[in-house]
């Protein structure tokens, strides 16, 4: 039986439950945590990761393991015979690129096994709702039909399945990423995507309500104490990588927005990602934060971004303590989902869960 809790207006409201799969650094457990979902159990096999999710959730229960090597029998005891009313998580899929070129179904491409493990669980658990995330070309891959095998695969479940494409800049996020969200639900519902809050253009309205402009990297990061390449500051996770004088030199002729073009030719690398030797735009959200951001600089101080910057452009707090060597606390926050709009589905999938009472 669900636990039942006070609000602030005095009314009686269930405290629903949610399962994490692939939780990583823990983006979605704070947004649904944060919206009153109370964890039942959460799985990662990363060291790094699980160490801050320890820490940052202490209360939650984690299992450190390889999702596949949980037996289903595991995985019923750790519900203990609850009701499970939400399971989430963003199982990683590699095999995009081979996936319809050869004739070969994403489903049964073996380097998706883990989707499967997603649906694995959701079969054992039966949650009244699931939510996944995963990268936006999902939803166009293979002409559509990678997102349509995807749906069918939950539909033959019992769930009904909707599936969009959400920018987390809509929801306060100063960073533009952009990801493709499935939700289904066996309860008969209609399937409820969050409304954005905030937009490019601040003339736009929703439901007769103006929306706000979206939040600029400027305003999210401005306010930390400056740093030079190397340089430590008493604030967790804020440490600056050190970088040669070489790379130093190239990226102190680009400006505020500017990129590698900016570089002198003699100095300028010949090749690379168009996504490096660049500098964020102080002016705008943030380009897509990844597990490797250390060729994309600070707009005006002449450096890569610390784990505490790309963690705020991430919308995590900076009570959220990153673990493991910068390396991987780089990619524990590029591989994490927006705690922002994390919060702003789950408020959704909360309404959900009250119009089925």
């Amino acid at each position: 039986m669900n636990n039942i809790i006070i609000t602030k207006r005095g009314k009686m409201d269930k405290k629903y439950n949610i399962i994490d799969l692939f939780s990583g650094a823990g983006g979605l457990s704070l947004g649904f945590e944060q919206v009153g979902f109370e964890n039942i159990f959460s799985v990662d096999f990363m060291k790094d990761y699980c160490n801050t999710y320890r820490k940052n959730f202490p209360h939650h229960k984690l299992i450190q393991k390889d999702i596949s090597k949980l037996s289903n029998e595991e995985i019923l005891n750790l519900t203990k015979n609850k009701k499970i009313d939400v399971v989430v998580g963003g199982p990683p899929c590699q095999g995009f690129s081979m996936a319809g070129k050869i004739g070969r179904n994403f489903i049964d491409d073996p380097r998706n096994h883990l989707f499967k493990e997603f649906a694995r669980v959701v079969s054992l658990t039966k949650p009244k709702i699931f939510v996944m995330e995963n990268v936006a070309r999902l939803y166009t891959h293979n002409k559509g039909r990678t997102r349509k095998e995807i749906t069918t695969e939950f539909e033959k479940l019992g769930y009904e399945v909707k599936c969009k494409i959400l920018c987390s800049a809509d929801f306060g996020v100063p960073q533009i990423r952009n990801r493709i969200i499935f939700i289904g639900n066996r309860l008969g519902l209609k399937n409820a995507f969050p409304d954005k809050r905030y937009d490019k253009d601040t003339q736009t309205t929703i439901h007769n309500k103006k929306i706000k402009k979206w939040k600029t990297i400027k305003e999210a990061i401005d306010d930390l104490p400056k740093l030079s390449s190397g340089e430590s500051s008493n604030i967790p996770n804020h440490e600056a990588m050190s970088h040669t004088e070489e790379m130093l030199n190239k990226m102190s002729f680009i400006k505020d927005g500017g990129d590698r073009n900016q570089i002198p030719i003699k100095f300028r690398p010949e090749s690379g990602d168009i996504r490096k030797y660049i500098k964020y735009d102080s002016s705008k959200p943030s380009i897509c934060i990844t597990g490797d951001m250390r060729k994309v600089f600070h707009y005006n101080q002449n450096r890569a971004l610390s784990v505490r910057e790309l963690a705020r452009i991430q919308s995590f707090p900076d009570s959220f303590i990153f673990e493991g060597n910068k390396i991987s606390q780089q990619q524990q926050v590029g591989n994490a989902v927006p705690p922002l709009m994390a919060k702003a589905i789950a408020e959704e999938i909360k309404e959900m869960l009250k119009q089925n009472e």
